[in-house]
């Protein structure tokens, strides 16, 4: 069990030394470790080692050259430079927050930027503002659409965050796949089976080996298979995909050049890194706040209210479970995974930082 700051503080110091500056690393070890506080630690300290492979690899640079390169009054492309997404993500939704301010809506495309975390983090930044906040983006292709032989599409996450009154705001963040690739990667390090109808071998067929995806298979879809509404799924993390790439002109589905060591790309594929969508809605440009968060307010308890099934306590909203970790986290202390310390060990090593694990 660690506590949260001097895990903060660390990762701090990690982004510090590739090269970020301390308003930038601060940034990015802020949404690292909200990911580990709400328990999504597949999207948390894991992924370090990652990002330091890329920044040796001269994949992505800790100074790009980011930039707005089309605009209107409540929309924009930019492109990151290849930066960090953790760094390049949060100017793109303070940018979508800004439009919403004057225009009542914003949306941002991004391309030429990496891995950005938590997306829920970036919604979230419109609750501050009174705003709905809305985040996608896609990823490396490891999901294999209905009927496909081949991983071609992201996990690519969907986040929406609606304000509320009293109650606390309403936050789904989650993959558009039926699991994250970084929770494959977890049974697969502890040795552990996939369960039924999450994923396929290199031949298209079900298996329990989690370690398929390092030889050649795929996560299927949500749904699994047809009758169990594999298309719709598959609609789903389309629309992701066409939303952040396509829209921004980053590499969308199987062109997206992989990231992990165990995925192989095709050969000369330009890479225009992987591609965000960000979007603030304000909710008086519907309503008057007050009425809005009274609704909202209405929306939840009536919800929270509804009879569960036996052998259950209750209907939980969207974001209780991540709300309630937090609290708990921050007080009692964080528990990071063999794999995710053995990640921070030998970045220690490599970057020569001191860390008492």
């Amino acid at each position: 069990m660690y506590s949260y700051q001097h895990l903060f503080n660390f990762t701090q110091t990690i982004f510090e030394r590739i090269g970020l500056n301390e308003p930038e690393a601060h940034q990015a070890a802020d949404i690292l470790m909200r990911a580990e506080l709400r328990n999504i630690s597949t999207h948390g300290l894991v992924r370090l080692p990652e990002y330091i492979r890329l920044w040796k690899d001269q994949r992505i640079t800790t100074a790009p050259d980011y930039k707005i390169v089309h605009e209107t009054p409540s929309t924009a492309v930019v492109d990151g430079g290849k930066g960090l997404g953790l760094v390049t993500a949060p100017k793109a939704m303070d940018l979508a927050i800004k439009k919403a301010e004057t225009a009542g809506t914003g949306w941002v495309a991004v391309r030429n930027s990496y891995h950005f975390g938590i997306a829920g983090y970036y919604a979230m930044k419109a609750l501050e503002k009174d705003m709905i906040g809305i985040t996608m983006t896609n990823a490396n292709p490891l999901v294999a659409p209905t009927f496909s032989l081949k991983g071609m599409l992201g996990t690519n996450p969907i986040a929406v965050a609606i304000p509320a009154g009293a109650e606390p705001p309403f936050v789904a963040d989650f993959a558009t796949a039926p699991v994250s690739r970084g929770k494959v990667d977890e049974w697969d390090h502890a040795g552990l089976s996939a369960p039924d109808g999450l994923v396929q071998n290199e031949h298209g067929r079900l298996t329990h080996d989690a370690a398929a995806l390092r030889n050649g298979g795929a996560i299927r879809t949500l749904g699994g298979d047809r009758i169990h509404g594999s298309h719709k799924g598959y609609c789903l993390t389309a629309i992701v995909d066409i939303f952040s790439a396509v829209f921004s002109g980053a590499n969308f589905g199987p062109t997206v050049v992989p990231t992990l060591g165990y995925v192989k790309g095709k050969d000369g594929m330009e890479d225009h890194g992987i591609g965000h969508f960000f979007g603030a809605m304000r909710i008086d440009a519907f309503q008057t706040k007050e009425a809005f968060k009274k609704n909202m307010d209405h929306w939840i308890r009536t919800f929270r209210a509804a009879e569960p099934v036996q052998g259950e306590d209750k209907v939980l909203i969207p974001g209780d479970p991540e709300r309630e970790a937090e609290w708990i986290n921050r007080e009692k202390g964080i528990t990071l995974s063999e794999k995710t310390i053995e990640g921070l060990k030998r970045i220690s090593e490599e970057l020569e930082i001191e860390f008492d694990l």
